[in-house]
């Protein structure tokens, strides 16, 4: 509830101490960070009656004295511009100037001399620079998210704008928690050394007075980590609930497109699924394929029982009744509507693309070694007509990442393979994926085959067995909470930025993924911090990502520029 609940108190000041009608008017960015915690019917309780863009809303000229505004706007010049504009002709009552993070002085006086009519009541700065679309997880939503597979020399100026978005968005994470962390970073990461080193100037140089919160407990931890420490786990199908949604039909703010699927209703075209707002969904979010199907079904027997109940109306009092409780029939049936939906639609993927098939030898290839059966294993996959030119990347990857070391001469064998099968596949791109996260690469014990700890705990699991074949797979993420649980995390792994060191036990700990997250690992942290250890864990990303259409595009346009670039990779 922590970062939810934090956005949603900077809005609620934002809004309940302006009273009359008004107009919201966001960014492209703010616009995420706002629909996620607050609603629709929320915002019209707080007597706003129009929410705009800021972009748009310059192109209108329409006097509108009787509302008052209220802009939530990254604090970005672009944004700076826009308000020049429109504070040179208002066409509002007044003007409230919100922003989401910290304002420079040289942005404050060309609001300052901007507003000659004396229109804005009041410029202040409220720390929501951030997507809190769970309860412990947060994302940035970057553009040009794939800048961090890449050498700063290939293009200075669009690192650095990454580079700054990822930087502001934890500073304020850290406002809007009131603490100042100790930075940890994956020490084999440019990226994350980069980000970890500028944030430690921000929050203890340029704004330190900011960050002084005068508290006398241990400091927080921020942890700053590289995707590619673990390229495995946004490779993987997904088939628990929540991450099954995202990887198959795709998550985006908390909503999701159903457009394209089949005859759905006008009002089902775009859905949303939020712990927030959906008791169903926040009880099995993280629940498995198979018990999901028995949940609706006791959903759907459920409303069939009050839908029956509501069809024996024979007196007034049963109308009065009916008419009282039809919202909350309505909200029932929608519900219902929604996750009958996307279960059907999932199942109708799994069936077509065979992924219960595929993801067996996922599974083997992520989490047992057995080298010579998951070659015969992928080599038939790849021969299976079935499989999808998506699903065949995602194999010869996974073998890749897995044996890179081991079998040279099979790997190219499921190259040429690939090739042949794949006419859309992007020669290349596999050995691109090995340079940028291949062993030598990546920090941490990715297979659990270096720590005897980690080799004891594989033994045990494949002496015991597993409870499910399909979710069996743990992220890199596990490893590394427990780690920090049990005091553990080597500091040859993971320096710290500057003199500024852990004294204890962190109550807190942010752990920041450059290159995004999955929902995956948000389960993870969702799991961990169920168990009560004494730790609080919060996820963030620059990006939320799932296999196709996030972190192969970012892999695509990495090497594609890449190879325009005349930098050698």
């Amino acid at each position: 509830m922590v970062l939810a609940s934090a956005v949603r108190e900077y809005i609620n000041r934002m809004l309940q101490d302006i009273s009359g009608m008004k107009v919201l008017i966001l960014d492209s960015h703010t616009v995420s960070i706002v629909s996620v915690v607050y609603s629709q019917s929320e915002l019209l309780q707080k007597e706003v009656f129009l929410v705009e863009l800021v972009d748009s809303i310059s192109l209108s000229k329409e006097p509108m004295s009787h509302l008052k505004a209220v802009y939530f706007l990254r604090p970005i010049s672009e944004n700076i511009q826009y308000m020049k504009r429109q504070l040179a002709s208002p066409r509002f009552g007044e003007y409230h100037l919100f922003f989401s993070n910290i304002l420079n002085n040289t942005q404050l006086h060309i609001l300052a001399d901007s507003d000659e009519r004396e229109v804005v009541q009041q410029v202040q700065e409220f720390y929501a620079d951030f997507v809190a679309i769970d309860p412990f997880h947060f994302t940035l939503n970057a553009t040009s998210n794939f800048m961090y597979m890449l050498p700063a020399v290939v293009d200075p100026p669009k690192l650095q704008h990454f580079c700054d978005r990822v930087v502001d968005g934890l500073a304020a994470i850290f406002l809007a928690l009131k603490r100042r962390p100790v930075i940890r970073y994956s020490g084999t990461s440019d990226i994350a050394k980069r980000i970890a080193q500028e944030a430690t100037k921000l929050m203890y140089q340029q704004e330190s007075g900011l960050f002084d919160f005068r508290r006398t407990e241990i400091s927080p931890l921020l942890l700053v980590i590289d995707r590619r420490d673990d390229p495995v786990t946004p490779l993987l199908n997904q088939w628990t609930y929540q991450a099954m949604v995202h990887e198959l039909i795709g998550i985006q703010d908390n909503k999701v497109d159903l457009k394209n699927i089949g005859k759905v209703s006008k009002e089902q075209q775009e859905v949303v699924l939020s712990s927030e707002q959906d008791a169903f969904f926040k009880a099995n979010m993280y629940e498995n394929f198979g018990d999901i199907g028995m949940s609706i079904k006791r959903m759907v027997d459920e409303f069939q029982q009050v839908a029956k109940s509501n069809q024996n109306i024979q007196t007034i009092e049963d109308m009065a009744k009916f008419v009282d409780n039809y919202p909350e029939y309505r909200k029932m049936q929608g519900n219902v509507s929604k996750h009958v939906t996307l279960v059907t639609e999932m199942s109708k993927i799994v069936e077509e693309r065979k992924l219960m098939l595929i993801s067996q030898t996922e599974q083997e290839l992520a989490c047992n070694g057995g080298q010579g059966a998951a070659f015969e294993a992928v080599t038939n996959l790849l021969n299976n007509e079935s499989v999808t030119d998506v699903d065949r990347l995602r194999l010869v990857m996974l073998y890749a990442l897995r044996y890179e070391k081991d079998s040279p001469v099979q790997l190219m064998q499921l190259f040429n393979k690939l090739a042949s099968r794949s006419p859309k596949y992007k020669p290349g791109l596999v050995q691109f994926l090995l340079k940028q996260a291949g062993v030598d690469k990546r920090t941490g014990d990715l297979y659990g085959n270096r720590d005897l700890l980690n080799i004891a705990r594989n033994m045990a699991r494949g002496l015991k067995g597993v409870e499910n074949v399909y979710t069996q797979h743990q992220p890199l993420l596990f490893q590394i909470m427990e780690s920090i649980t049990k005091g553990r995390l080597r500091d040859v792994d993971y320096p710290f930025v500057g003199n500024h060191f852990q004294q204890a036990r962190p109550q807190d700990v942010v752990i920041f993924i450059v290159g995004g997250t999955t929902y995956e690992e948000s389960r993870s942290v969702a799991i961990q911090n169920a168990t009560n250890s004494g730790i609080r864990f919060i996820l963030g990303g620059s990006a939320l990502v799932n296999s196709k259409r996030s972190f192969l595009k970012d892999l695509e346009e990495a090497q594609r520029v890449a190879r325009s670039s005349t930098s050698v990779i």
